[in-house]
């Protein structure tokens, strides 16, 4: 069987036969200019959560959306810097949320399984 397909603006002849494809240039369909091509997705690590000081606190906000897959830490607890307080699923990854100083979890304003939003306060140190 033969099919014609429009690609980037060529027009392409495809014969396609039991085994095979094969996929041949007939004629170029129009003279606009080429469609720009994407450029490549870097994978780059998540954010870290942004912290903001606040008279209640310093608080701890989701870097981006997902679920609260694991919580580390208790309300009262001393936590340093760099400690682990959260694991957020965001696009099938984990990623560790991390406590921005030293210092004693007031609050945890998310549970276990909860989703979460970008720029959402989840703990408040």
């Amino acid at each position: 069987m033969k099919y014609e397909v429009i690609l980037n603006n060529k027009k392409y002849e495809i014969e396609v036969d039991e085994c095979s494809v094969a996929l041949k240039a007939v004629t170029e369909y129009t003279s606009a200019a080429p469609a720009p091509v994407a450029a490549p997705v870097d994978s780059a690590p998540a954010p870290a959560a942004s912290p903001v000081a606040s008279a209640e606190g310093t608080t701890v906000t989701s870097p981006m959306p997902g679920t609260i897959l694991n919580i580390n830490v208790t309300n009262g607890q001393t936590v340093r810097a760099g400690e682990i307080l959260l694991v957020l699923e965001a696009m099938k990854m984990e990623n560790d949320i991390v406590a921005p100083s030293d210092g004693i979890v007031k609050q945890i304003l998310v549970t276990k399984g909860s989703t979460v939003d970008t720029d959402q306060v989840l703990v408040i140190i």
